[in-house]
């Protein structure tokens, strides 16, 4: 039931990814704007290939490890409340805990080793979207693994997820502008543009996937008001998919070889990500 499930999801999504993205591209040259380059975009290549071979080398053992767990549910959910509110429920929660995932990717050195590739572009088109961590299927399993440890099932987050990723793509754009009362409730692509922000006052800002209400409640959301800079403060410099995707741990590998301590090394691979050995001991 869940393959057929996904398999529908994917057939509605892709053939309109495909063509927002062909939207787009025509947009950019009706408007002579430069929103893609062909090295970064054969690099976001790179980065989804890796990605969804991870995705697809983990996509059973992380469904079985839903079910396995979905057995020791603290709620019974499912008989509680009607199905159409377990759907929605769903989608609010797994955005949660997206929204706390991602945010830690950002705050924790070794996860944004991983998330790092992801910013490591300096375009902003809805093709970056796709600029996906390998790591990212094994570093979201110890969070989205209390949804079925409370009560969803497995089979309608694993569907929702799928529907709340085709979502996060569309917040990938420079063609669609601020959109009214949605931003109230929405993460839109104004809201995105400025997560891919490197100007200081949008660093570490608006993490939610689908709803921005967790940024305007935990006091991380920042309105789009100057023109985005995209990528990072200390960009990447390269194309490489390799190389973007293993820069971040050669960096934590460097740094701990040079730490005095086991309590330092720690520190270096779990503290946030500008920590340096040089700046402790």
């Amino acid at each position: 039931m869940t393959d057929i499930t996904y398999n529908q999801v994917y057939a509605v999504g892709v053939p309109i990814v495909l063509l927002i993205i062909l939207v787009e591209v025509l947009a950019s040259s009706w408007n002579n704007k430069s929103y893609y380059n062909k090295g970064d975009t054969l690099c976001t290549i790179g980065l989804l290939i890796g990605n969804i071979t991870m995705v697809y080398a983990f996509k059973g053992i992380t469904l079985a490890l839903h079910f396995y767990v979905f057995q020791y549910r603290l709620f019974d959910i499912l008989q509680d409340i009607p199905l159409w509110i377990n759907w929605v429920l769903a989608f609010v929660l797994i955005d949660f805990v997206f929204y706390i995932y991602h945010r830690m990717s950002h705050r924790v050195r070794f996860l944004w080793a991983i998330h790092m590739s992801h910013h490591s572009s300096e375009e902003m088109n809805f093709a970056v979207s796709f600029r996906q961590a390998w790591f990212g299927p094994v570093s979201k399993i110890p969070f989205f693994i209390i949804l079925p440890l409370i009560g969803l099932d497995p089979t309608i987050i694993a569907v929702a997820g799928v529907i709340s990723t085709l979502w996060g793509i569309v917040g990938h754009t420079q063609i669609i502008n601020k959109l009214g009362p949605l931003e109230w409730i929405f993460n839109t692509p104004s809201h995105h543009r400025v997560h891919h922000g490197a100007n200081e006052q949008y660093i570490d800002k608006n993490y939610g996937n689908l709803l921005i209400i967790w940024d305007r409640m935990f006091g991380t959301f920042e309105s789009e008001k100057e023109s985005v800079r995209y990528g990072l403060v200390k960009n990447v410099n390269t194309y490489n998919p390799v190389k973007i995707t293993f820069m971040g741990w050669k960096e934590i590998l460097d740094d701990i070889r040079k730490s005095k301590s086991l309590s330092h090394s720690l520190y270096l691979f779990f503290g946030p990500p500008n920590t340096k050995s040089k700046e402790l001991f």
